[in-house]
């Protein structure tokens, strides 16, 4: 019996000849160890949350990626522009975040080589078929799927939001798995749990996001961040907000929380049974 581990399982050299470690990753100038894939994220961002009203879309997401349970980078912008009519919002792991947003700026160079942007009659500047929003939804959720099928997600949480092809305010998801879904509120992460009530209270259908206005889903999504604030340990109160309109999107990537109160607190006496 030969008792060197490399050996054991393989076919035997004198009948079936040499084993072939021609496709091995060394053979093809990579490096001698196996290829590996992530199997838990490392440094992550936590809830993003979005909220759909009468001409548009309001987005929202904290400045924090934590190493683990480290707060450790405070200034990483998880909202990222696609054009004038599309938002996306990054929730889980921040490498990945990263390639994406790459794969993002090689599409939109595409795109914007496709567009027309030719000068009129009248010497104004045409308008550029831009991608929408629920293309490019479309499109991520695809990028997502393929990864999933190769045994290699994306550990992200994706919100899209913007404006569909009739200029319509549009909402949808997509995950590491390329689940797809469309709502007039999502969240990710902690959201889910700690925003959606709110957001669900404000907009309990598509109905209502149609009567709803501009002023009064910014203020939502603010509460909703200072609840997750409150709540999440992996938050931390500097976030970014975008709005999605007919106009563009309005970015603003500093924003503090405000009229902050944690008088609940006092009332925290811990777990179990209270003796005072």
């Amino acid at each position: 019996m030969n008792h060197n581990p490399q050996a054991w399982g393989r076919p035997r050299d004198d009948i079936y000849g040499a084993y072939n470690s021609q496709y091995l990753p060394q053979h093809h100038g990579g490096s001698a160890h196996p290829t590996t894939h992530t199997q838990s994220p490392i440094v992550t961002g936590t809830s993003v949350i979005a909220l759909k009203y009468s001409t548009g879309v309001v987005i929202a997401a904290d400045n924090l990626a934590s190493y683990g349970s480290l707060a450790r980078f405070t200034d990483v912008k998880r909202l990222k522009p696609f054009n004038r009519k599309a938002v996306v919002g990054f929730g889980g792991d921040v490498s990945d975040m990263q390639y994406l947003d790459r794969l993002l700026q090689s599409l939109d160079v595409q795109e914007n080589y496709s567009g027309s942007g030719a000068v009129g009659d009248e010497g104004q500047e045409e308008m550029k078929a831009l991608m929408s929003a629920k293309n490019l939804h479309t499109y991520l959720a695809k990028v997502m799927y393929k990864r999933r099928s190769d045994f290699n997600p994306l550990w992200n949480s994706l919100l899209i939001c913007g404006l569909d092809d009739k200029n319509k305010p549009f909402l949808a998801t997509a995950d590491l798995l390329g689940t797809t879904y469309s709502a007039p509120t999502l969240a990710t992460g902690f959201g889910a749990h700690l925003a959606q009530p709110i957001l669900r209270k404000a907009v309990p259908d598509e109905e209502a996001s149609t009567k709803l206005d501009k002023e009064r889903a910014v203020e939502v999504i603010k509460e909703c961040m200072k609840v997750l604030f409150y709540r999440d340990a992996r938050s931390m109160d500097e976030y970014s907000i975008a709005v999605v309109d007919e106009t563009g999107v309005e970015l603003k990537q500093k924003e503090k929380l405000e009229n902050q109160s944690w008088a609940f607190a006092d009332q925290i006496r811990g777990y179990g049974t209270q003796t005072v």
